[in-house]
This record gives structure tokens, C-alpha cells and sequence, in this order.
């Protein structure tokens, strides 16, 4: 049996295209990214998620491999399943910079561990908020809904030489802000009232100096940092819910996709 070199080039652009996005996907997308799989699960996952979208997308363009052409369309797959990756990751940044805010606050900033969806070090509040985010991600279908977002992509930007415009990109990186602030929007009120407890620390130690205020003041931080945490948790996963919804409507708005 003899094939031409149209017939694999067909082949090979229906499957590689789609391939692509996918994989550009699943390597910057918090969860599917993580560490803790085994690249070879990841690579065998994004394997069997083409296959599966395959025949329901529409058919890529067969170019030559080695062109200019193909070059660009190489580029654009990568880019447009990179920045829906990069969102989320900017989601759960949001947890982990609000995370430390309240970890040096209460005196925990040396305690760090070594996040399994980065491998860098971070405070273990911040690990605390990751991983019931990650939960929460989980229960709420958030990997269910961008694998759907991922395959209406490719009905919105099919496989091409154009994907995301400028203005979209620049609207990304206006939305990084949004991740700082809605970190400090969780972190707010632990940080405040650990001020308050600071102050009191501040006024004890002025009417009583014979007290060691150090040997008083850090396991009492600790302490009502940990009370405080319990009692704002359910605030900070609804917060990071409503950010998390407001990445998802970002993807959506990027790549036309209808809510």
C-alpha cells in the first residue's frame, strides 16, 4: 500500500494542529500542569483528548511542514492554548499572593513548602489556600468547562494563520492587575486585624516594659492568625469562585466564544 505525500500531510495536520493546542494547554493550565503527574499520564492524556476532538472539529489546513506558513500556524496554536492556561494560572497566582501577604503578617513567612504545581517554595498558608482551590476547582467541573472551552475554540479560531489580536493580548496584561487585587481582597481582613493585634501588642508592652513582648506577642500573632483564617476561609473561596468565573468569561470574551 503506497501513500502520497498529500494523503500523510492530510493525516498529519488534522491530528498535529489540534495536538498542539491541546498540549500548549494542558503544560500552562494549573491541575493538568502539575508536577506531581507523570509527564509521560500528561503526554498519553493529551494523546487520547485529540483523538476524542478530532471528529468534531473542524478539518485543518494541509500546508507544507516545512513552510513560513506552517511556522506561523505553529505559533498561533501554541499562543492561543498558552494564554487560556495563563489566565488560571493568574486565578490561583491570586490565592498564593494573598497567601503570603497573611503569612508575614502572622509571622509564618519563614514556613514555607515546595508547591507541587510550580516546584518553588511558598508559604504554607499559600499551599493551604492552593490545594482547597484546587479542590473547589474540581467540584465546581472548572476542568470539565475548559476542556469545552478548549474545543469550541477551535470552531471560533480554527486552525489558521491568525488567533488572538493585540488588543486581546494587552487585554490580558491589563488583567493582571485584577490578581493582585483580589489577592489583597482575600488577605484584607486577616491583615487587619492582625494590625489591631499588633497595636494592642505595641500598648502592652509601653504600659508593661518588664514584659517580654516578643516571647508573647509571636505565638499570640500565630494563634489568632489561625483563628482568623478558619473564620474567613469560606470568604476566600468565594472570592477566588467569583474570580475564577470572571478567567473563565476572559476566555470566553478572547477566543468569541458564546456564554
Amino acid at each position: 500500500m503506497l501513500f502520497t505525500d498529500t494523503q500523510l500531510q492530510t493525516w498529519l495536520a488534522a491530528f498535529f494542529w489540534p495536538f498542539v493546542r491541546i498540549g500548549a494547554l494542558m503544560v500552562s493550565a494549573p491541575v493538568f500542569s502539575s508536577r506531581q503527574t507523570p509527564l509521560l499520564y500528561r503526554i498519553g492524556f493529551v494523546l487520547v483528548l485529540t483523538w476524542v476532538l478530532v471528529p468534531v472539529i473542524p478539518p485543518s489546513p494541509v500546508v507544507d511542514a516545512f513552510s513560513d506558513e506552517a511556522f506561523i500556524i505553529l505559533l498561533q496554536q501554541i499562543l492561543i492554548g498558552v494564554v487560556m492556561g495563563f489566565i488560571l494560572q493568574m486565578v490561583f497566582a491570586a490565592l498564593i499572593f494573598g497567601g503570603q501577604v497573611i503569612a508575614y503578617s502572622m509571622g509564618l513567612g519563614f514556613a514555607s513548602m515546595v508547591d507541587p504545581q510550580n516546584g518553588v517554595q511558598v508559604p504554607v498558608v499559600s499551599q493551604f489556600y492552593l490545594i482547597l482551590a484546587t479542590l473547589l476547582f474540581l467540584v465546581l467541573n472548572g476542568h470539565l468547562v475548559l476542556i469545552e472551552m478548549l474545543a469550541q475554540s477551535f470552531h471560533t479560531f480554527p486552525v489558521a494563520m491568525t488567533g488572538i489580536s493585540q488588543n486581546g493580548l494587552s487585554e490580558i496584561i491589563g488583567w493582571a492587575s485584577r490578581m493582585f487585587n483580589a489577592g489583597l481582597l482575600m488577605a484584607l481582613p486577616v491583615v487587619a486585624a492582625l494590625l489591631l493585634v499588633n497595636l494592642g501588642m505595641g500598648v502592652i508592652g509601653r504600659a508593661a516594659p518588664q514584659l517580654n513582648i516578643f516571647a508573647v506577642g509571636f505565638p499570640m500573632s500565630i494563634l489568632i492568625g489561625f483563628m482568623l483564617l478558619w473564620i474567613t476561609l469560606p470568604d476566600v473561596m468565594s472570592n477566588f469562585a467569583e474570580l475564577l468565573e470572571e478567567g473563565l468569561a476572559l476566555i470566553q470574551h478572547l477566543l468569541l466564544i458564546a456564554g
